[in-house]
């Protein structure tokens, strides 16, 4: 007998399977690893910071966050520097290269999802969609990463 799924999971999986398409279509706007791009986002919010700081944040292992790092620093888009009140430390800051490419990367993304909501949504879709964002922005934020 197969297990019976509940109507949350139907839903659940729904939202999945409609975001899956969307998903891949912004993905291939994109030349830089999502992951990155959300550590570069991160040094926008917070300026600088350490990689601990950025993980905790992140909600990622902190040698996630130093490879990270360290590979978003070989490209010049991030630059070490001594921490201002404990020396041992470092912090990684954003540098205008980084931050260029981030706003170039954010525009392409931005640009695609603007042209489809343009082009295949009725005035009817785009409320219906402005509706569901602060929904889909709570639950964005109490989703657990386990």
């Amino acid at each position: 007998m197969e297990p019976r799924i509940t109507a949350g999971e139907i839903t659940t999986r729904s939202f999945f399977d409609a975001l899956r398409p969307m998903g891949q279509r912004l993905d291939a706007e994109r030349t830089m690893y999502l992951g990155k791009l959300g550590v570069l986002s991160r040094f926008v919010e917070q300026g600088h910071a350490a990689s601990s700081d950025l993980g905790a944040v992140a909600l990622v292992s902190p040698q996630a966050i130093s490879s990270a790092v360290g590979e978003l620093e070989r490209l010049e888009f991030v630059v070490r520097v001594p921490d201002d009140e404990d020396r041992r430390r470092t912090r990684a800051m954003l540098t205008v290269g980084g931050r260029r490419r981030l706003a170039q990367e954010l525009a392409a993304e931005h640009a695609g999802l603007d042209r489809a909501i343009a082009e295949r949504l009725a005035p009817e879709g785009r409320k219906a969609l402005e509706g569901a964002i602060p929904v889909l922005s709570m639950l964005a934020s109490e989703v657990s990463v386990d």
